[in-house]
Formats: structure tokens, C-alpha cells, sequence
């Protein structure tokens, strides 16, 4: 096995550094443009005219792009570039195909790196430090490794056994058929590795991008076209989700959906390919990520500090725009004593505002329909007699799409905050008597349909073991003593099961293999001339 690469370092952005004074630049001259964005088919641009504005989410009156909507025709079309496209990129070869994409690698990591994250900030509002663990190390990291990955299948997957006068070898075919690579706002690197790590080992793919996330997504799909993506690859349509969806699965060379959002679109999204099955050429492949109820659930013997940061820090990076967010606390009431009007008090120092301030911790929520419905769970928590808010609360939207980040102490350990999905700056904790941690754990289980992330906070062994076990299937990545948010590339493969998700761990090689339909061949070289078996003989 030849080795592996290693994660891509994240840049610091301190004041007077290099990268700082070159990310600030990349700001300005995005500030200063609209572009206009196409859908692209088969390599070329097109533009349809039928057009919606991204703006940028904390100064909602500044257009960054006009976007080209595809229509059916243009779908269609799309459809019908990666089915042609398909047999030439299988012709090229695994070592070629992973190549492309080390070269996406090498020009992010280069003369892109600034470009997407100014890119990322401006389009959907994240801090310099959140764009460059996302829109730049994250998509390095996925395009590096998923590249090595691909390259081992071909040893890895050989059978055993090839008795004499036989070979027995296995081909790494890719899935017949296209991907719907169906994409979120809040991960740029997430958007770009959908289309992308099925085309690793050999499919090709249409790109639904988020609404949201036009823009960023736009610039990648630029860099790898760039980096010498074939036409047809991977075509980038920006339009309607239900038409999409609803074209592809009329076509009968769709062979699988690679999804992140939310569980209803996808639940929904799942039943049409059901209904879809007489009319495919084959049972296509479903993989999802589809969010979370994320928790931290602390100890009394735990580290009263660590937990405050992990809270702070996993539940407010990136206004808990992450499916990872920490969303719900399980605190012991000692604890709770120890360390909540710390953990306020430091919440209360955290700034908030415009992206290119590198001062702001936070920035706004990506649009209105967002903030609309962050703004509804605060203000049903503040009429909720078992629930209390002890700081934030308060939304603004008039220049942006502002929420300060907000606690919510609940009496209730199944109020809506404390069981529902919010992805907002919002933290829901339920404070427990020290004894009952045993049966807080079988609560936090129990509490929410969601198993993605969440985490134990405690200093003793025993105690972590017990929460290891009993949370067994309440989270695909369990993280001790940590805040249940940043997983990397290769150290933790991501991705939750029940309600969040089909648990197939994106950042490690478990996900390529969903795009592999292997063949087995049996080359014989014996000459076996006659049909007769030896039982058959006179006794």
C-alpha cells in the first residue's frame, strides 16, 4: 500500500500575516462585481436568462451573482451529457480520473485557496477560520484522499483463491448510469465532493447546488474544469429541486442520488425513486446525510471548562449552521451551578456581524426562510412556562439575517428546542440531579429521531465507557471530552444513521465503494473437452 496523504494545514489569518492581507484583497474585489452564472452541460455555459440574485446573507442588499436557472430542457440535456459521457471517463482509467481531481487539490491549495474562501464568506456568511477549515482544507482533503482510496480498490478487492488453471480477478467498475448529486449551502467542501467523489471511480453526475450556495459552488465547478475535467463529468445545474429530481428519475440510466439535507426532502426524494424502480435500468444507489439533534451530555466529575468551550464553541461556530451543531446539553446540577453564568458571561463577549470582519465570531443566518424559523423556536421557548432564556433571544434582520446566539434552560427534557431540529445559534440544556446520569443517558437516546453526532464530558473511565455503550447507536461519530463538531477528513469519516442520515462516511473509503458494481472474472485456461464428471464412470 503506497501512503497516504496527509490533511491539508489550516492557515491562521492572524492580523499582518500574509494570507490575511490576501484574503482581505479577494474580499474587496468580489465586493466590487456581480457575475453571472450558468448552468454548465457537457463543458459549455449556458445561459437560460431566467434568472434569481444571490446576495450575500449579512448584507442582504449586496448582489453577488445573477444565476441561470435550468429548465427541463436543460436538464434533460444534462442527463443525456453524462450518459454520453460516462464510457470515455471509465476509458480513462482510475490513476487518470484521481489524477484530475489531486490537481483540483493542488489549485485550491494554491491560486484558488483565496478566491473560494472570499467566496464562501461573502456567499454564505462564514468567518475566515470557518471558510478555511471548510471551502479549502476540507475539499483538499477530500480530493486527496478519496484519490488515494480509489487508487488501493483495485489490490484491496482481489479474491484470495485462484485455483490452478484458473484467474480470478475482480473489476472496480463504476455504478451504469448517472449521479443526482443533491448539495447543501452550509459545507462548500461537502457540496463539491458529491458530484465529485462518485466521478473518482468512475460515474458521472448532474449537480444540484443549494440556492444558497450558487455562488462558491460555481467558482469550484470552474477549478475543476480547470484542472482538466472532461465535458460531461459532471454538469452544474442550478434550478428547481423537485424538477430536477423529477426528470432524472424519468431517465432510465439514473443509478444513484448523493444527498445532504434535510430528512424530509430526502424521505420524500427516496419514495419517488421507489416509485421510479420499474422504469430504471437499475436498482440505483441511495446515499444520505440528513442532519441532526446533536448533543453533549456532561458528567459530574467532568472538566467544567472544557465543557463550557465545547459548548460554546459546538453549538455558535457558523451560527449552528452545522449538522453537527451541539444542540442539546444534559447537565448535572452541580455542575450547572459550577460553570452556567461563565458559560453565559462568555457568550455575552462574542461578536457578531459582517464576514469581512475578522473580529466577528459569528455573522448572520443564510437567508430569511432561515431566520424566520429560528426566530419561531425563540419566541415558543420565551411563552414556554418550562423553558427559560438566560441569553440571546433577539433577531434582526434589517441589514442581515442576524440571531444572537441564545440558551435555553428547559424543565422539560422534551421541550420542542430540546428535541427538533433548529440549525441556528440555539442551545437547549436540561440541568439534572447529579445521581440520575444513568438515566440521562437513557433520555439523550430516546429524546430525538436524529443519530449523527454528540459527546460525553467526564474524567473518569468508567463513566465514559458506561456512555460509550448506552449511546451506542445514538451517534455516528461520538467524540469524548470534545465538542461533537469538526470532523476531518480520514480521522473521522462522517455521517449518522437513523433520522440523520444512511451513515456512509463521507472522508473515508466506505462512501467511494457505494458508487463500485464489481465484476468477477473467472479466466479459465484449462482445455476441458469433455462433459462426462468422474462419478459418472461403471463401478
Amino acid at each position: 500500500m503506497s501512503s497516504h496523504p496527509n490533511n491539508e494545514p489550516i492557515l491562521g489569518y492572524e492580523p499582518r500575516s500574509d494570507e490575511k492581507e490576501a484574503l482581505l484583497r479577494e474580499l474587496n474585489r468580489q465586493m466590487e462585481e456581480v457575475i453571472e452564472i450558468p448552468c454548465i452541460i457537457n463543458g459549455e455555459k449556458i445561459y437560460t436568462n431566467n434568472t434569481v440574485t444571490q446576495v450575500i446573507p449579512h448584507n442582504h442588499s449586496h448582489v453577488l451573482a445573477n444565476v441561470h436557472l435550468a429548465g427541463k430542457n436543460e436538464i434533460e440535456k444534462a442527463c443525456q451529457s453524462a450518459i454520453n459521457a460516462q464510457n470515455d471517463w471509465i476509458e480513462l482509467g482510475m490513476d487518470r480520473r484521481a489524477a484530475i481531481f489531486e490537481k483540483c487539490a493542488e489549485l485550491l491549495a494554491g491560486k484558488w485557496r483565496m478566491k473560494i474562501n472570499a467566496a464562501t464568506m461573502l456567499n454564505q456568511s462564514k468567518t475566515a477560520f470557518q471558510a478555511e477549515i471548510d471551502a479549502a482544507c476540507e475539499l483538499i482533503d477530500f480530493w486527496n484522499f478519496n484519490a488515494f482510496y480509489a487508487r488501493e480498490f483495485h489490490d484491496q478487492y482481489q479474491p484470495l483463491v485462484s485455483p490452478e488453471g484458473n484467474i480470478n480477478t475482480t473489476e472496480i467498475r463504476p455504478l451504469e448510469g448517472f449521479i443526482l448529486a443533491v448539495t447543501p449551502f452550509n459545507f462548500t467542501s461537502i457540496a463539491a465532493n458529491l458530484p465529485s467523489a462518485p466521478a473518482m471511480v468512475g460515474c458521472t453526475a448532474l449537480w444540484k447546488p443549494s440556492r444558497n450556495s450558487y455562488h462558491s459552488n460555481y467558482l469550484l465547478m470552474e477549478l475543476m474544469m480547470e484542472a482538466g475535467l472532461p465535458p460531461g463529468v459532471i454538469n452544474f445545474i442550478p434550478g428547481s429541486g423537485s424538477e430536477i429530481t423529477e426528470t432524472c428519475l424519468s431517465n432510465p440510466d439514473f443509478a444513484g442520488l448523493h444527498f445532504t439535507g434535510s430528512t424530509a426532502v430526502f424521505q420524500g426524494i427516496w419514495q419517488r425513486i421507489a416509485e421510479s424502480l420499474p422504469n430504471l435500468r437499475s436498482y440505483p444507489r441511495i446515499v444520505g446525510e440528513t442532519g441532526g439533534k446533536d448533543f453533549v451530555v456532561a458528567h459530574p466529575d467532568c472538566d467544567q471548562r472544557g465543557l463550557l468551550v465545547a459548548l460554546l464553541r459546538g453549538a455558535f461556530e457558523y451560527q449552528g449552521q452545522k449538522c453537527s451543531a451541539a444542540s442539546r446539553a444534559y447537565v448535572p446540577k452541580t455542575v450547572w451551578e459550577g460553570m452556567g453564568n461563565d458559560l453565559v458571561s462568555e457568550i455575552e463577549k462574542i461578536k457578531m456581524g459582517d464576514a469581512t470582519d475578522f473580529s466577528n465570531f459569528m455573522t448572520a443566518v443564510i437567508d430569511e426562510r432561515a431566520f424566520s424559523k429560528i426566530k419561531g423556536y425563540i419566541n415558543r421557548a420565551s411563552e414556554n412556562s418550562d423553558c427559560k432564556i438566560i441569553t440571546g433571544g433577539k433577531c434582526d434582520n434589517e441589514t442581515g439575517w442576524f440571531i444572537e446566539p441564545t440558551i435555553i434552560l428547559t424543565e422539560n427534557p422534551n421541550s420542542e428546542t430540546m428535541v427538533e431540529e433548529i440549525f441556528g445559534p440555539v442551545l437547549t440544556i436540561y440541568v439534572y440531579e447529579d445521581n440520575d446520569f444513568e438515566e440521562v443517558l437513557d433520555l439523550c437516546d430516546k429524546a430525538s429521531p436524529y443519530a449523527l453526532t454528540g459527546s460525553i464530558f467526564s474524567s473518569n473511565e468508567e463513566n465514559i465507557q458506561k456512555a460509550y455503550n448506552k449511546l451506542r447507536f445514538t451517534a455516528g461519530n461520538f467524540y469524548i471530552n470534545d465538542k461533537p463538531t469538526g470532523a476531518v477528513v480520514a480521522q473521522q469519516p462522517f455521517g449518522g444513521a437513523r433520522a440523520s442520515g444512511t451513515n456512509d462516511k463521507a472522508g473515508g473509503p466506505l462512501n467511494l465503494l457505494r458508487w463500485i458494481s464489481p465484476r468477477s472474472v473467472k479466466r479459465n485456461n484449462l482445455k476441458i473437452h469433455d462433459w462426462e464428471y468422474p462419478f459418472m464412470g461403471e463401478n
